[in-house]
């Protein structure tokens, strides 16, 4: 495989058509894949049927894989049975368990685990069962964002960093362990630049991570927050949105470090199951 059929989104990302994950790739393939994934930031490929072995060996040609990160506010069921690298995210319950995380509400923009060191810089997730409506998946260009800013804010955010809140989830729920947060000034989690540059495409990025309990650094908390509301008006722009909305054998996969997404909620009495695979920072596409 020397190159990709591609159908490019109007405003950001790409669909990938003519292609069975399921297949290994050749070399060819993975830079392929990997020139398209810097290039449109989002990718959709359709009508895929993978086992759990083999969406972790497609995800593996991007970097090595992350272990399923613990449940976030559950005990247990924190990836596949003999998957490691596969999470759940899902709502579903047996038995009064929850087989997977997040439920089934509305999740804020983000990016994954910027309350972290070092963030994954890919992420793929995989449908297995979706509901009717609602649930759609929503991606932002960070590479955009930060090309509207002002030349003034430009230079006053040079060199700012903002301490990324771990103490609750995307969904709004409190992390198992963490107290609820007070003072955004002692909020736990990692502290990152603002202006991120993409160590692969050279082009410069805004890395909010989340707004709740989000704080700059060194600022005072007022000045904090006004900045941070002036910050995220240039986040979110319709003309470089993509809206995801989910069909079976969907694989979704995005560039950590030039997006941000939410989720859309549904109703809880319809069953969501998703599997996601995360690249370690070690290795980079």
């Amino acid at each position: 495989m020397n190159s990709l059929n591609i159908r490019p989104f109007a405003g950001l990302g790409a669909e990938v058509l003519d292609v069975d994950l399921s297949v290994p790739l050749d070399d060819a393939g993975r830079k392929a894949f990997i020139k398209a994934w810097h290039d449109y930031q989002v990718l959709v490929v359709r009508n895929q049927k993978l086992t759990d072995p083999q969406l972790a060996a497609f995800s593996s040609n991007f970097g090595a894989l992350e272990h399923a990160p613990v449940s976030e506010v559950l005990k247990g069921n924190e990836h596949v049975p003999g998957s490691p690298h596969v999470a759940v995210i899902s709502n579903v319950r047996v038995d009064g368990v929850s087989i997977g995380g997040l439920g089934d509400g509305e999740a804020s923009w983000h990016t994954d685990m910027a309350y972290i060191p070092e963030p994954p810089p890919g992420c793929a997730l995989y449908s297995l069962e979706i509901p009717s409506k609602g649930a759609d998946t929503w991606f932002t260009d960070m590479y955009a964002a930060y090309d509207r800013l002002p030349d003034r804010l430009r230079r006053r955010i040079e060199g700012m960093e903002i301490n990324h809140d771990a103490s609750t989830t995307s969904a709004g729920q409190t992390r198992r362990g963490y107290k609820v947060v007070t003072d955004v000034r002692e909020a736990p989690g990692a502290r990152h630049p603002i202006v991120l540059r993409h160590p692969k495409t050279g082009r410069r990025a805004l890395l909010l991570g989340r707004r709740l309990h989000a704080w700059i650094v060194g600022l005072a908390v007022a000045e904090s927050e006004a900045l941070l509301d002036e910050l995220w008006t240039y986040a979110v722009v319709d003309d470089r949105i993509y809206t995801h909305q989910w069909r079976l054998g969907d694989l979704l996969m995005w560039d950590n470090r030039c997006v941000m997404h939410r989720r859309d909620g549904w109703d809880p009495q319809e069953r969501r199951i998703l599997h996601r695979t995360q690249i370690n920072s070690s290795q980079v596409f």
